[in-house]
């Protein structure tokens, strides 16, 4: 697909999630890097702030297959996966897999920590394989694959924080904001009156497939991927480049999964603006939600009052871009 129509498709995208969601540009813009890089997203927020009203929006305007899944307490693995069921035919009883709910394009996993350990980790080899595996046969997952999950970070009592490793499965970690006061009195006008907005579907399977495609294929210079190495390398408190907050403040940098994220989503914001290759401007975009879920504080950094999007906001600014290579 030539770049300019990823461009238009993803800006027609934008605009049919803009007839439902008010304001939150940065939100979306994020939610789309994600969709164009065929990777996860976790979403977090306190309630009310339309993270679930986004991601069911986006699938509307999307032809492929979407699920919701409710997290609860005890919600088990195969309310997930599916699971073997046995059915009456005219041979006999025989077992049948019936396919779960992530057998879908867009999974939208719901309050994700909600759920016990066991039933998280349901979705850790969906996420990183595209496939399950269910009474030793392996089920494989259509394509593209998405896990767009939702988090509340205020509620404690009745959570499961996610494991580190699943959340380094997600490619990015979006925190939504609160809106402004003028955006609130127009989603209360939206939402407490008779209209209903309709979303029309703009982007079908194929299409989307070859959208993730275009942004994979944009090039970044040689120089720039030593930089988004070097932001990760950064976040680890025993390397030498790391700045006295990293030293401090992390116990664990990010994994190479980091890197790998920085540069995919930086390509993909490229696209979303029009141009054909990566800037230091993208990776620094791409660089906090990225790696925010992929740093793990100490506990004086927790006692401080010291967040990961701090320690990144040092780390920026201490790792400069490697100068352009002779002849690059």
């Amino acid at each position: 697909m030539k770049p300019d129509r990823c461009n238009e498709l993803a800006t027609a995208l934008t605009e049919q999630i803009g007839k439902v969601i008010v304001g939150q540009r940065e939100l979306v813009r994020e939610v789309l890097i994600c969709l164009l890089a065929e990777g996860h997203a976790l979403i977090e927020g306190v309630p009310g702030l339309g993270k679930t009203m986004l991601l069911r929006t986006l699938g509307e305007a999307l032809t492929m297959e979407f699920s919701r899944v409710q997290f609860t307490p005890d919600l088990m693995p195969a309310d997930i996966v599916g699971t073997k069921v046995l059915k009456e035919e005219r041979s006999g009883r025989t077992f049948a897999f019936e396919r779960g709910p992530v057998f879908a394009n867009l999974v939208l996993a719901d309050e994700v920590n909600r759920a016990t350990p066991k039933t998280q980790s349901a979705l850790l080899e969906a996420m990183q394989e595209r496939r399950v595996t269910v009474g030793g046969e392996t089920h494989e997952l259509p394509r593209p694959f998405f896990v767009m999950a939702t988090q509340n970070p205020i509620e404690m009592e009745g959570t499961y924080p996610l494991p580190e490793a699943q959340l380094d499965r997600f490619l990015l970690k979006v925190l939504v904001r609160f809106p402004r006061a003028d955006e609130l009195a127009e989603i209360v006008d939206r939402t407490t009156g008779t209209h209903t907005p309709l979303v029309d579907r703009v982007i079908d399977r194929e299409q989307l497939t070859d959208m993730i495609a275009t942004a994979r294929a944009v090039p970044i210079a040689s120089h720039l991927v030593e930089y988004a190495v070097s932001v990760v390398t950064a976040t680890h408190p025993e390397h030498d480049a790391a700045p006295e907050t990293t030293k401090r403040y992390v116990k664990f940098g990010s994994s190479p999964r980091g890197a790998q994220a920085m540069v995919l989503a930086a390509k993909v914001a490229a696209l979303l603006d029009g141009r054909l290759n990566v800037s230091e401007e993208d990776l620094r975009e791409t660089a906090t939600p990225a790696l925010r879920h992929r740093v793990i504080l100490s506990y004086e950094a927790i006692a401080d009052g010291v967040s990961p999007d701090d320690v990144l906001g040092e780390v920026l600014a201490h790792t400069a871009v490697p100068a352009i290579p002779v002849g690059g």
